[in-house]
């Protein structure tokens, strides 16, 4: 009894020494917004790491009342402070200036705002979004002598244009992007003497080219053309890939221009994974599932099995399912890898996060973690173009639009690289005009949304770049009366970019001499962008069309396309079933 009551004894004054205290609390922004993924430290558990749940809490045991906290999180001030560990704790992280700049929205090019659309989104008859767009107008190049826009490889506005047009409809003229339309060509001119071709020391360097020509539909004027074309990456060498299907199973999707045409798009891309390659599939449609955690590339049939099963059926909780996705990305995440989430829907968000701003916010956190986003859209009625762009943007990403099988197969077989490896970040061409050649100058395309243009940050934003993507741009030039140092550059030009993995800074500088050409003298590629920018300019209702109409682009298009282009050539069939559209009386005539 008596060694009883000693135990007793020394349990009780041993009983503040081992006590177990249970700190719990919260992470949250500066707006309230809950943060997942942040390190947290205690003093009395050492190097030991934990992490803030999906809704930025969490629950720490220590020995202490009183214990120390750190908490550490990419893009935001490390905060570091006792805490009682007894009350809950609710900790608000101040987030870097420059991680809260990418959160605004950037310009596509560095043109004057001559005025505003009414709206932000366009919505058509058939329930479809699209952003405003403003046309770029004419700029004085003495006052304004630089510009600049940004790089990327979207090319879904052909391909939506396309799907307006076989189905005998007129597109609405905020769904026709020039610059995406060019995109989808891949234009590469061919290295002919009247080119002007530039190319830096080593193969890991952009292949720049350009040339000067008549403006078809403004005889005063002249075309400036500028051509990049990116490095390509070696096919035996590329990085393993850890990529999220995030695909969209709710009841809009069961049509088969939807789910399954993705189900045939994801089977076609599970052929070219390798054994090192790791595949995951997040599905949201009355709910959020993880239909397959981290795979090898060599289980192909198990993947595919998971894909056959899905059906479409309930609401779209978007937002959610974005976060469960790079959920699962950050744990199979590859260091030296290519991590991706590809996101497939309609874009119709209806339950959860469904205003672009929030959408927008959600992704510019998720991206600081090294995970790129490819955007996929598909179907039409309630398609919405609008939020998928924003999402791709504000993803480090690209995005594209499956109209068929074939446009499937192009973006995720034949273009494989391009699509999912990027071999520039944040890339923009700055491009310094000469005042004495050139006295007004338009970028055609690039084309800013309104909501942008209301941003007081006035920045371009950089956009990814592909493997071995070629990126055409056109200006229409009004040339100076004068006649000093015709033989001087028209322009420099400055590329800059960031190298994804070690996100070293790499500039490129090129000059552009005044090396005129008659365009049906110029590299053919040059002629067929023509032939797209004045495609599109008509479908657009632009107020620069003059001089031409469908039959003049017709004309055009087919002293330039490559007969063995399967590409090239349905273009010219659209340009002709564009024409009935628009012009269906003219066509009754004949």
């Amino acid at each position: 009894m008596k060694r009883s009551i000693i135990i007793f004894c020394l349990f009780l004054i041993t009983l503040p020494i081992c006590a177990q205290y249970y700190l719990r609390g919260e992470i949250l922004d500066e707006k309230g917004n809950p943060i997942s993924g942040a390190k947290l430290y205690l003093q009395t558990k050492g190097n030991i790491d934990f992490s803030s749940g999906d809704e930025g809490k969490f629950g720490l045991p220590t020995p202490k009342a009183i214990d120390t906290l750190t908490v550490m999180m990419q893009g935001f001030e490390t905060f570091k402070s006792a805490v009682a560990t007894q009350q809950y704790q609710k900790i608000v992280l101040k987030m870097f200036k420059s991680t809260s700049e990418e959160m605004l929205n950037r310009l596509n090019s560095l043109t004057k705002n001559l005025g505003l659309a009414k709206d932000l989104v366009t919505k058509t008859d058939m329930g479809e979004s699209y952003n405003n767009l403003i046309e770029n107008n004419f700029i004085s190049a003495k006052s304004h002598p630089e510009t600049g826009f940004a790089l990327s490889i979207d090319r879904a506005s052909y391909s939506n244009v396309r799907r307006f047009i076989v189905n005998k409809w007129k597109c609405p003229k905020e769904a026709v992007r020039i610059e995406q339309m060019l995109n989808y060509f891949n234009l590469k001119p061919t290295n002919s003497t009247n080119s002007n071709f530039q190319n830096m020391n080593t193969n890991t360097d952009f292949l720049f080219n350009s040339e000067v020509t008549n403006c078809p539909w403004e005889e005063k004027n002249k075309l400036l053309f500028i051509n990049l074309q990116a490095p390509k990456l070696n096919l035996d060498t590329l990085p393993p890939s850890n990529l999220v299907f995030l695909i969209d199973v709710s009841g809009s999707m069961d049509e088969p221009t939807r789910l399954p045409l993705l189900q045939t798009a994801f089977k076609m891309l599970v052929s070219n994974l390798r054994d090192t390659d790791r595949i995951s599939i997040v599905t949201y449609g009355g709910g959020v599932r993880v239909a397959l955690y981290p795979t090898s590339g060599a289980e192909k049939k198990k993947i595919i099995e998971v894909i056959d099963e899905l059906s479409a059926n309930g609401d779209t909780p978007g937002s959610g399912a974005i976060k469960m996705a790079y959920s699962i990305a950050k744990i199979a995440f590859k260091k030296e890898g290519n991590n991706r989430v590809i996101i497939a829907t309609d874009g119709d968000f209806n339950v959860g996060q469904n205003n672009e701003d929030e959408l927008e916010e959600l992704i510019a956190k998720q991206k600081q973690f090294g995970v790129s986003l490819t955007c996929l859209g598909v179907g039409m009625g309630n398609f919405r173009d609008s939020r998928l762009e924003i999402l791709s943007k504000m993803g480090n990403g690209n995005y594209a639009y499956l109209d068929n099988v074939g446009e499937a197969e192009k973006v995720l077989v034949t273009e494989f690289t391009k699509t999912l490896y990027n071999v520039a970040e944040d890339a923009y061409l700055n491009i310094l005009f000469n005042p004495e050649l050139v006295n007004k100058y338009r970028l055609i395309g690039f084309d800013n949304m309104r909501d942008a243009m209301k941003d007081s940050s006035k920045t371009i934003e950089g956009g990814q770049v592909g493997s071995g993507h070629s990126l055409m741009a056109i200006f229409e030039i009004e040339p100076s009366n004068s006649n000093k140092n015709y033989l001087s550059n028209f322009a420099t030009l400055n590329l800059q970019y960031k190298r994804p993995k070690n996100k070293e800074l790499v500039q490129n500088r090129f000059v552009i001499p005044n090396n005129e050409i008659d365009m049906m003298k110029a590299d053919s590629a040059y002629r067929f962008a023509t032939s797209v920018a004045m495609f599109a300019s008509l479908l657009r209702l632009s107020d620069y069309v003059k001089n031409y109409n469908f039959d003049t682009v017709l004309q055009l298009a087919q002293t330039a396309a490559n007969p063995s282009n399967f590409s090239q050539k349905e273009f010219l069939t659209l340009i002709d079933k564009a024409d009935v559209i628009y012009n269906p009386l003219k066509k009754r005539k004949k």
